[in-house]
């Protein structure tokens, strides 16, 4: 890159919570009630150009401890405290200040996520619609009344079912969305009166701590919210913490397995592992699901969970969606995102690019033949790349196939029946998302029964967007549903309170 890389804040609001030293800004981090800085720092890089652009705190386990307990004995009870109505409006205020402190906003998720400016505004703008639908959230939280009368065993009593707050969440943010996923988590823990801890992705940290700033100025109990920055590695001790009773977290399978193994008995909701297939119907509009599948592909450089890594085209109209994915690709822009003209900017890190050129090579090796890109364009850029596979049961043999590699790479077979291409995309391990394209209702019916996927978009790329569609996978994509007055369910309790009134004289049943 021929520009230095360099983080701009100017912004008033955020001057408290970092100082510059040797022209490097070092971050505070929101401790449930004060501003912390590192007794020991981070690196955080800007995947641009890999070069430092601030360091944050790399708190120890007693600061951690200390701030757990804050939000534990007494933030837990303070946004318990805080009205309904009145949470809403701290929501609606984080959504404002987000609006008026956009420009900050930008810089951090160009700078220190590597977006390019438009993925940046997009971001954000379903940040600011997520807040502001809260209040859908809110119409999960009410309970049920049950007469006791329909059953012998509980004549003359009645009850209500409520849901209520577990306590305290435990948000673990991943690197590809770090403002969005921190703002929805945050937002359906709030609403329904949870304390939340943040824990963001190590690689982009800035983007929570700027949100942690804007949380606080709204008016969010001091107590009752803190981030913690902590390398991923060392965070088992505060998963396996009692006074953790909800961990929220979006990231990888493995990651997730991990959490699941240290963590002990909690309420889990999980967004794990993806990389979807799309199918082509031989009566789909090839023009558009070709521009469709390739955005699925190529969409902030395929690291999204929902990004498009198997294309599977009815065998009559297979040639010719190959020749209009290339012709989209082809037109994709590669390079630094700072740039208006570019539309696919770097991999997280040097490792994402060397795992995604490891798997591109494997798949040649193995007899797969790269149509399109397949080339790396510096330390953390490569192009979209399309490789046709053909072989589908060696196929199942690839790395791109078994796992979900985070980068602007997809695999693309044929099929002549369609359960080959029910088979093809169920073997993988993961159940986010698959996309069809046709019109063809008999097969399309079939295939909505019989994939086994968390959501199935029909003429569409996967988009989970604001989360106004719930979304969630089966097998090793997840546990519990993220999305607007879904995720809600998850992070509230039922709490059953039965009143007997036997002998009383409240209900005069003839028996």
């Amino acid at each position: 890159m021929s520009r230095v890389v360099s983080l701009n804040l100017k912004d008033d609001l955020f001057t408290d919570i970092f100082e510059v030293r040797n022209g490097l800004q070092y971050f505070k981090v929101y401790g449930a009630g004060e501003w912390i800085a590192g007794k020991e720092y981070m690196d955080v890089k800007s995947p641009i150009d890999l070069s430092i652009i601030a360091k944050v705190p790399k708190l120890s386990w007693s600061e951690v401890d200390a701030i757990v307990q804050r939000v534990y004995s007494a933030g837990r009870w303070s946004i318990r405290d805080v009205p309904g109505w009145k949470r809403l409006e701290i929501l609606e205020k984080v959504a404002d200040l987000m609006e008026k402190h956009r420009d900050s906003l930008v810089e951090v998720l160009v700078i220190n996520s590597g977006k390019t400016r438009a993925q940046a505004i997009g971001e954000i703008n379903a940040s600011i619609d997520r807040l502001r639908r809260a209040d859908l959230d809110a119409r999960k939280v009410y309970g049920d009344y049950l007469p006791g009368d329909w059953d012998p065993t509980t004549i003359e009593t009645e009850a209500i079912v409520k849901r209520e707050p577990y306590g305290v969440v435990l948000a673990v943010i991943p690197f590809n969305y770090p403002l969005f996923d921190t703002v929805s988590k945050f937002a359906y823990s709030i609403v329904a009166g949870n304390a939340v801890i943040i824990k963001p992705s190590s690689a982009d940290p800035l983007p929570v701590i700027l949100f942690a700033r804007l949380a606080i100025e709204a008016g969010v109990p001091r107590d009752s919210f803190a981030v913690i920055t902590i390398p991923g590695g060392g965070a088992d001790r505060l998963l396996s913490d009692s006074r953790i009773h909800v961990i929220s977290f979006t990231g990888s399978s493995e990651t997730g397995k991990k959490i699941l193994a240290s963590a002990g008995i909690k309420q889990f909701v999980m967004e794990l592992g993806g990389g979807d297939p799309a199918i082509v119907l031989d009566d789909a509009d090839l023009e558009f699901a070709a521009q469709a599948i390739a955005a699925g592909i190529y969409s902030y450089a395929g690291q999204r969970c929902d990004a498009v890594k198997l294309v599977i085209a009815e065998e009559s109209i297979y040639t010719k969606l190959k020749e209009l994915l290339i012709v989209q690709l082809s037109k994709v822009i590669v390079g630094d995102p700072r740039d208006e003209k570019t539309v696919v900017g770097p991999l997280i890190d040097e490792t994402a690019a060397d795992t995604a050129m490891d798997a591109i090579s494997e798949a040649v090796k193995l007899g797969g033949r790269i149509l399109y890109g397949g080339r790396r364009l510096g330390r953390t850029y490569i192009e979209p790349t399309l490789i046709e596979f053909l072989d589908g049961a060696n196929m199942k043999r690839l790395r791109l196939y078994r796992d979900e590699v985070f980068a602007p790479v997809s695999l693309i077979t044929t099929f002549k029946q369609l359960d080959e291409a029910i088979e093809l995309a169920n073997g993988r391990r993961y159940g986010l998302d698959a996309s069809i394209f046709g019109y063809n209702i008999e097969k399309i019916r079939k295939l909505i029964r019989l994939l086994e996927f968390g959501a199935i978009y029909i003429n569409d790329m996967p988009r989970h967007g604001v989360g106004y569609y719930p979304f969630g996978g089966r097998k090793e994509s997840g546990i519990g549903r993220e999305g607007i007055g879904y995720s809600i369910e998850y992070v509230t309790a039922y709490k059953s309170i039965i009143y007997n009134y036997r002998g009383k004289g409240v209900w005069r049943y003839t028996l």
